[in-house]
């Protein structure tokens, strides 16, 4: 099973910042030492090509996230700094997730070891998103074959409303979402399928929801490949998910969950997603987690 990374996913913020930018090393570290993925299934990223990010966002945007030219106002709005390493950072995450994407459609599942930047819209960033990478994966795999059936399913704790702007109205995607309803972002965009749980929901009544809602969505929408926004800022001790699922329930989540797609015979893209645990490295284990029920479920069901 295929996992694709980059140093470059880290990025120096200042001290006390909320976004725990460690979480890509050091949940890579964690699979690597745990024996759960080999070095050799590490793809190693390079930057991406320009033209995917032209897809997806305006030039002007891409400009001023390129020569650091936003103003405070919107790089307040994006919570990141702007600076020439985030250009790179973000164009690289787009590229994992686009390899990703492509890696699943032939192996069945493949794993971007970040990735799930579900707030970035056309013309602007915000809540830690500068580029949208699913929506760049989308647009490429489209091109390429412009008849391809996805469903973007995304269960981090926040709502992916700058996804659903830049998808809407596409009949070839379908996005799902399971949130949080009085939370980030306060505007909401609505998509195929947007589920709102209460503000603190407990583990069982979350997971019943999701099952039953994302059920009626596969009823509705054959797809030809998943691209899933795991989220770890469901776990009860995030300091911005507003959920309170334990280690427990979330591992059930992401046990169902891939069990329905790859028993299914569905192409699976695993993406991260947001994670501010309170518990320092807490964050990057929810996603090693998530990886390594990946890679168990993969070999159980196709050898792979």
């Amino acid at each position: 099973m295929r996992c694709f990374y980059s140093q470059d996913f880290e990025l120096a913020l200042p001290s006390g910042h909320p976004f725990p930018m460690d979480k890509f090393r050091v949940s890579k570290d964690m699979l690597l030492e745990g024996g759960i993925v080999t070095p050799e299934e590490i793809i190693e990223v390079r930057i991406t090509d320009p033209h995917i990010l032209q897809r997806v966002h305006d030039k002007e945007y891409l400009n001023k996230i390129y020569s650091c030219t936003v103003d405070l106002k919107e790089e307040m709005r994006i919570g990141l700094p702007v600076t020439p390493q985030l250009y790179t950072r973000s164009a690289t995450e787009v590229e994992a997730t686009r390899l990703t994407c492509r890696a699943a459609l032939t192996e069945g599942v493949a794993v971007c070891l970040a990735g799930g930047t579900h707030h970035a819209f056309r013309e602007h960033g915000e809540g830690y998103c500068v580029f949208n990478d699913v929506a760049a994966a989308i647009r490429d795999l489209q091109d390429s074959n412009p008849g391809i059936k996805i469903m973007v399913v995304d269960t981090d704790a926040h709502q992916g409303n700058g996804t659903n702007a830049i998808l809407e109205n596409d009949p070839r995607v379908f996005t799902y979402s399971i949130h949080v309803g009085k939370n980030y972002p306060t505007h909401k965009f609505g998509g195929s399928m947007d589920v709102e749980t209460v503000r603190y929901v407990e583990g069982e009544m979350y997971l019943k929801q999701l099952f039953s809602t994302l059920a009626a969505a596969l009823d509705t929408f054959s797809p030809n490949l998943v691209i899933w926004i795991a989220g770890a800022d469901n776990h009860r001790n995030d300091r911005f998910g507003q959920m309170m699922l334990s280690l427990k329930d979330m591992q059930r989540r992401d046990e169902i969950l891939l069990k329905a797609f790859i028993r299914n015979r569905i192409p699976v893209a695993v993406l991260y997603g947001g994670g501010y645990n309170r518990q320092a490295e807490f964050t990057a284990k929810i996603h090693r987690n998530t990886v390594a029920m990946a890679k168990k479920i993969a070999t159980e069901y196709r050898g792979i």
